[in-house]
């Protein structure tokens, strides 16, 4: 047995082991659970995959008069601001204003329609990469907060706290897109092509984070992690956290499971980590790094960790099937996606992969580097994640609202 403020110690004298955990799995291999136990003190894991709940906070430091702003716009891109004064949320999947533009009537999207192709991401990433923003505000004028609007540019220098809290990030597993039907589809997995044309999945299977430690024995509220090149936090668990999914022996679940979220310091971040995206006619995302390290206190840390993509699945979705539940073709092994080919329903359907793989090593790796140079402390959990969460849906249909 191992405790963390050990393994911490071994990190200040940089003599701690920490191998990424693709390292870990071909090194157990080799000389097997207990002997990998011996020798290595910290597993790196990582992803680097689109993460559409996720925003930035951002306090702007009050104006001269004051304002209290009720709308607002960054380079044209919808913030929220039902905080405080100067209190803004900016959303990764907010979209550029296109109120009045062909592309949309009566607030609904026409079919086949161009939607705007830059949203909160993409400011994001701007803001990120020290770039100026333009800021167009409405307030609501009070004895207090007098202004009335109020114009100007903005970066990362000039306003006061610009970090990110993401609501839902590192989906522990999740599904295969196809396509069943007659006609292209565009969804948050990407272009889906008709009659089984394609099949794309999200997670980077053996490698991401929450799948190595499948219960959340390790990883909780407080826990240090690397989040878009900089330093973050497990903040809480995520929105549609549900742990309670079917699970296999290994202890790793058949679909989407638990979620998390995060929070860390933007202005850490960096452009290679951090990067604002778009899905055609489905609208603009975030491209997120995340790296956790897996403290080793005990064999059944290793004994997790060394799951393969062989023994991993992952439910097979038809989309062309317009609702909340739709029918799958089973489960696939993350090691037949990755092989670049599944077979449904007698038919070859090739496989492609919305996280990218390499980068996805890449964070491992440098959360590693992190580590070994003694620049990077774990942290003990202060509160555990929630392991009995059911997720409830709305199953019931409501009412279409009609404006007048």
């Amino acid at each position: 047995m191992r405790t963390i403020a050990e393994i911490n110690d071994k990190i200040r004298r940089q003599a701690a082991v920490a191998w990424t955990v693709e390292e870990l799995k071909a090194r157990v291999q080799d000389i097997g659970i207990a002997q990998a136990f011996k020798e290595v003190d910290v597993i790196c894991t990582g992803t680097f995959e689109p993460m559409e709940s996720s925003g930035a906070l951002i306090n702007l430091g009050h104006t001269d008069p004051p304002i209290k702003i009720r709308r607002c716009w960054l380079d044209g891109v919808p913030a929220y601001a039902g905080f405080g004064a100067v209190d803004l949320y900016i959303g990764a999947t907010a979209m550029a204003d296109y109120t009045g533009s062909p592309e949309m009537a009566d607030g609904e999207n026409r079919q086949g329609a161009t939607l705007p192709e830059r949203g909160g991401g993409h400011v994001i990433e701007d803001l990120i990469a020290g770039k100026t923003v333009q800021l167009r505000a409405i307030g609501q004028a009070t004895d207090c907060y007098p202004r009335a609007s109020y114009e100007t540019t903005i970066s990362a220098k000039t306003i006061n706290q610009f970090y990110l809290y993401n609501p839902r990030n590192l989906y522990q597993n999740f599904i295969v897109g196809v396509n069943g039907g007659d006609r292209l589809l565009y969804t948050y997995l990407g272009p889906l092509q008709p009659r089984l044309g394609n099949a794309v999945y999200s997670s980077p299977g053996a490698i991401s984070p929450l799948l190595n430690d499948p219960d959340l024995q390790l990883i909780g509220i407080g826990t240090r992690i690397f989040l878009g090149g900089g330093i973050g936090y497990v903040a809480w668990e995520g929105t549609q956290h549900f742990p309670l999914q079917k699970r296999l022996p290994n202890r790793t679940p058949i679909g989407p499971a638990a979620t998390l979220a995060l929070i860390g310091d933007a202005r850490q971040m960096n452009l290679r980590w951090v990067r604002g995206c778009y899905f055609k006619n489905y609208g603009p995302s975030l491209m997120l790094g995340v790296g956790i390290p897996l403290p080793v206190l005990n064999e059944e840390v290793v004994r997790h960790c060394a799951v393969r993509d062989k023994e991993i699945v992952a439910p097979v979705v038809d989309f062309s099937i317009p609702r909340r539940v739709r029918p799958t073709f089973g489960l696939v092994s993350y090691a037949q996606l990755k092989s670049g080919q599944i077979t449904i329903e007698g038919k070859t359907v090739r496989t492609a992969p919305l996280a990218s793989i390499f980068l996805s090593r890449q964070v491992a790796q440098e959360l590693k580097q992190w580590i070994e140079a003694g620049e990077f402390m774990l942290a003990e959990p202060v509160a555990s994640i929630p392991m009995d969460r059911s997720f409830l849906p709305q199953d019931r249909w409501g009412s279409k609202i009609t404006l007048d």
